[in-house]
């Protein structure tokens, strides 16, 4: 892409019509409370791409034993660490450490969604809280950490489709239960993750009240 035709974009994108929408739909569904943060916490990034189609950033975390989330599709993100001023910053250095993505530079920061807490005792955390971004239509994401296995960015109209719904047989707590799951490109969005999305998409999908 030229020079021109990059700052071209750079300087439209933010007037995407499709912007107002995605704020409102932020806006309904934000947490209450995000200010406080420790060691049980962790925070990830909902990254909605503005381009033809509007798209949404997962990760594929690599196979590791000590890893409770090893190979699962997720959002990028990680656990609170004490140098990070509040979970946003922890969501934003996250990012940037395992796919390249800088949501300091040319993104919307849209908000906090509502937390999500694990079903799983045994997890080593308690809260976590997404926030959404908006970027360009021009970002890329890449492989930036050995925790990750691979990077997609999977159109919302893919993952509202119901014939991407489905579900998945996971052991979990002794038991073998069936999740329910989005299937993107031969690979099961499950668990906390397939939560958090499934909370946006139906507030985004769903007409606003007259």
């Amino acid at each position: 892409m030229g020079t021109g035709s990059h700052r071209s974009l750079m300087s439209t994108w933010r007037r995407d019509a499709r912007l107002s929408h995605l704020t409102q739909t932020v806006r309904g569904i934000t947490s209450p409370n995000t200010a406080s943060a420790n060691r049980m916490d962790a925070a990830v990034a909902l990254i909605v791409r503005l381009g033809i189609s509007m798209d949404v950033l997962l990760i594929k975390r690599s196979t590791n034993e000590r890893d409770p989330w090893s190979g699962h599709m997720a959002l990028p993100g990680g656990r609170w660490e004490p140098g990070d001023s509040e979970l946003q910053q922890t969501a934003i250095r996250e990012t940037f450490e395992e796919t390249g993505v800088d949501l300091t530079q040319d993104s919307l920061r849209l908000g906090p969604l509502k937390d999500v807490r694990p079903n799983n005792p045994t997890l080593p955390i308690s809260r976590i809280v997404p926030f959404a971004f908006a970027v360009p239509p021009f970002t890329e994401a890449l492989v930036a950490s050995p925790e990750v296995e691979s990077v997609q960015w999977v159109p919302i109209d893919l993952l509202t489709n119901p014939e991407y719904r489905s579900s998945t047989r996971i052991n979990s707590l002794g038991l073998s239960k069936n999740f329910p799951s989005y299937q993107v490109n031969g690979e099961h969005v499950w668990g906390l993750t397939h939560r958090i999305l499934s909370r946006f998409l139906h507030a985004y999908t769903t007409p606003p009240r007259e």
